[in-house]
């Protein structure tokens, strides 16, 4: 290839061998030791992309944003082809991280997006795009969890679910996302690519609450995400839609839960008439009795939680009552 007129060779052997080197130190999240090969693997090469596209990988890791935005700048001006490559992706994912939105708009669309928009437009806002609802492995480096969000652009997605405390996170938050998935969630026959979160990009100021209900029925219980839901909040029924996974799994293709299916763990070696302990039984799987004391997130400010839970016992308090209201996060 031409790079500003130059003929450019395949990288040297020992290019190649410092930065492999390189990112098996990354595994081991060895990140200092990385850097110093990767730098001089960019003196080796400063004329290839992939130099500085691996440095700007890196920063990305440490969450060094304004390095990472530095070489990835490098990187994309060096690039031989025009739209798809990973160099303006990732660029585009430091731009968000930065809210630097003249830089993001043009990472998307150098890489191949159609945005909305005029031309000439002024590009100094947030990109915002229409792209659905995904699931987003949040704290995938500690106590991970898999939640549904809504994909704001392609780097952001808005908390949907109510996240369970031990993920530190909360309904309504904004995280950062990669764009490489690992796993799949299928709903309504429809595969769903899992991103990890790469930080928190904007958190949310309405607290979660775990409480104990009674509900006698299904309705019951629907009755209360529905009155949350109308005050503008949400309820999660945590009984029926928390599946515990290994790791293996929750990066591989599995089905999301609907609260209808029983769903059975591959290491689980119980069957459907005696389930064993990784059994996942939601109400509404054949034969399955309802059980009446259901725990439950709720996603609402303080003052207002309890008023709520009030309203739905009151509207049929023989068959609803709740205790042990907790703020959890």
């Amino acid at each position: 290839m031409r790079i500003f007129h130059r003929t450019r060779h395949r990288p040297s052997a020992t290019w190649r061998q410092t930065t492999d080197r390189a990112f098996t130190l990354i595994g081991d999240g060895r990140y200092e030791d990385a850097g110093a090969l990767l730098v001089m693997a960019a003196d080796l090469e400063p004329w290839l992309s992939d130099s500085w596209f691996n440095l700007a990988l890196l920063h990305k890791f440490r969450r060094d944003w304004e390095q990472a935005r530095a070489a990835g700048l490098r990187a994309v001006a060096l690039l031989d082809r025009e739209h798809g490559a990973a160099d303006w992706w990732n660029l585009g994912i430091t731009a968000t991280a930065l809210q630097d939105w003249p830089l993001a708009h043009r990472a998307w669309q150098a890489y191949g997006l159609k945005l909305p928009g005029r031309a000439g437009a002024p590009m100094d806002g947030p990109v915002s795009l229409d792209l659905g609802t995904t699931p987003v492995r949040l704290s995938p480096e500690g106590e991970s969890e898999v939640v549904w969000g809504r994909r704001l652009d392609p780097a952001r997605i808005e908390v949907l679910s109510i996240p369970l405390p031990s993920s530190g996170r909360r309904w309504g938050e904004v995280v950062l996302h990669d764009g490489a998935p690992h796993g799949e969630r299928v709903a309504d026959g429809a595969a769903y690519p899992v991103f990890d979160e790469i930080e928190l990009w904007a958190p949310s100021p309405v607290p979660t609450f775990v409480v104990l209900l009674h509900a006698a029925t299904a309705a019951d219980r629907d009755a209360l995400e529905r009155l949350v839901a109308d005050a503008g909040y949400a309820a999660e029924d945590w009984t029926s839609s928390v599946r515990l996974l290994c790791r293996a799994c929750s990066e591989s293709r599995m089905p999301a839960d609907d609260g209808r299916t029983a769903h059975h763990d591959p290491h689980d070696d119980g069957d459907a008439a005696h389930p064993g302990h990784l059994s996942h039984l939601s109400q509404g799987a054949g034969g399955l009795a309802w059980l009446v004391e259901r725990e439950c997130g709720i996603a609402a400010p303080a003052g207002l939680v309890r008023g709520l839970l009030d309203r739905w016992v009151s509207a049929s308090p023989g068959s609803r009552a709740y205790r042990d209201l907790e703020e959890v996060c």
